[in-house]
């Protein structure tokens, strides 16, 4: 029976022996295992990003939003408030008016909404207080808004004037303080609304006076856990569906209701399904350069074997059995792809950290990968050395000695 650290000796000198191809053999092996390690890296630093991002516009967070106009007044937005588990809603409607500062005028964002609403968002102040349900002409004001869009910088405490003009074509300007100042944000991926750095926030009762409106566009709530997130959820959505009248057997009927409501958990689960699917995509290019690699592998290994016919005929002639030489070959096919898979593993993880830095996307990689990664490697080797460690152990040893 040979011995194990004899077979590492008698491979190596053979890999050894043929420094350049097997250098080219383990490149292909290299690419292969780094390109896996990339794409699952990136893929675990994509759904990391998702996630961040859904939860950067707010905390558990219900949103119901109505298909049509007119739809959610005082009545739903009791409903919702005192739906068990809500700790917070805020209703919301956008949309554009003109600010005026001083002499200087911009076409801006405005919304509408309750003093909720920072809580549910989880909105930080740079300066000055957000808005409470006691204030009637008092203004927030996004970062850009207040920094950025105007000549001179707006600060708190400042007065501004908004305009809107209503359906007949009626201007109403007023006047408001400016309460506070938010502080620099960015827009995510789940809607570009939440981009606040260019929104003006005042109380939603004031907007609909200057508007001549009553009805709120959408709700924003948020549940007491994340555990309990939908649950929370499906039970407004019951509330709202006895509301309008209907029928419970149609609840999971969208085309049914007059509105929509979704949550942060369905977000999640939804973001978490474009994820897999990049990243399946992603491993499945990074498997055809693995497949091309292992390809390599057994052509060399086959060219091996026949380079070293009259060797293995020696072999058997002094005694090694077909188990040794089918052993030696399949280390040496291993020992090639497990090099080249400890060095892709680390290029692998080198690369990724240099994409999802480029990328700006949080830095994931999960140390199962160096696992999986030298895993491949060694089921590579395995794979591609069988079918020729099987041919040199079934040679004949005569046929073996005679081979020119």
């Amino acid at each position: 029976m040979i011995k194990f650290a004899q077979a590492v000796r008698i491979a190596s000198g053979s890999i050894g022996s043929a420094k350049l191809r097997s250098a080219l053999t383990t490149l292909g092996i290299v690419i292969g295992v780094a390109a896996v390690v990339v794409n699952a890296s990136l893929g675990a630093s994509f759904n990391q990003f998702f996630t961040d991002e859904i939860s950067s516009v707010g905390s558990n967070f219900i949103i119901a939003a109505s298909k049509q106009p007119n739809l959610f007044f005082d009545n739903e937005y009791n409903l919702i408030k005192n739906t068990p588990g809500i700790t917070g809603v805020s209703p919301r409607k956008t949309m554009s008016g003109d600010l005026t500062y001083l002499s200087e005028t911009k076409s801006v964002n405005i919304a509408g909404i309750n003093e909720d609403f920072q809580e549910i968002q989880g909105l930080q102040m740079e300066k000055g207080t957000f808005l409470s349900d006691k204030d009637s002409f008092a203004a927030v004001l996004g970062y850009n808004i207040a920094n950025e869009e105007f000549s001179k910088k707006i600060s708190h405490r400042s007065n501004v004037k908004i305009s809107f003009r209503q359906e007949d074509g009626t201007l109403v300007t007023k006047s408001f303080k400016v309460k506070g100042v938010l502080k620099d944000s960015e827009p995510t991926v789940v809607s570009q609304d939440s981009d606040y750095d260019l929104t003006v926030f005042i109380p939603i009762s004031t907007m609909n006076e200057m508007i001549g409106e009553k009805d709120y566009g959408v709700f924003l709530a948020m549940a007491d856990s994340p555990e309990k997130v939908r649950s929370i959820s499906d039970e407004v959505d019951r509330r709202l569906a006895r509301n309008f009248g209907v029928p419970e057997r149609e609840i999971d009927d969208e085309d049914s209701k007059p509105y929509y409501v979704f949550n942060q958990e369905e977000v999640l689960e939804q973001t978490g399904k474009i994820g897999d699917a990049l990243n399946s995509f992603l491993l499945a290019l990074a498997l055809i350069s693995l497949l091309v690699g292992s390809i390599g592998i057994m052509n060399i290994m086959l060219v091996t074997v026949t380079e070293r016919t009259r060797e293995i005929g020696i072999m058997k002639s002094v005694g090694y059995s077909n188990s040794n030489i089918l052993s030696l070959f399949l280390l040496e096919s291993v020992m090639v792809s497990l090099f080249g898979g400890i060095v892709g593993t680390l290029i692998g993880g080198l690369g990724a950290y240099a994409l999802e830095s480029a990328l700006d996307l949080p830095p994931v990689f999960p140390l199962k990968l160096i696992e999986i990664g030298i895993a491949i490697s060694i089921l590579v080797g395995i794979t591609a050395g069988l079918y020729p460690a099987r041919k040199a152990a079934r040679m004949n040893p005569v046929d073996a000695l005679r081979y020119e």
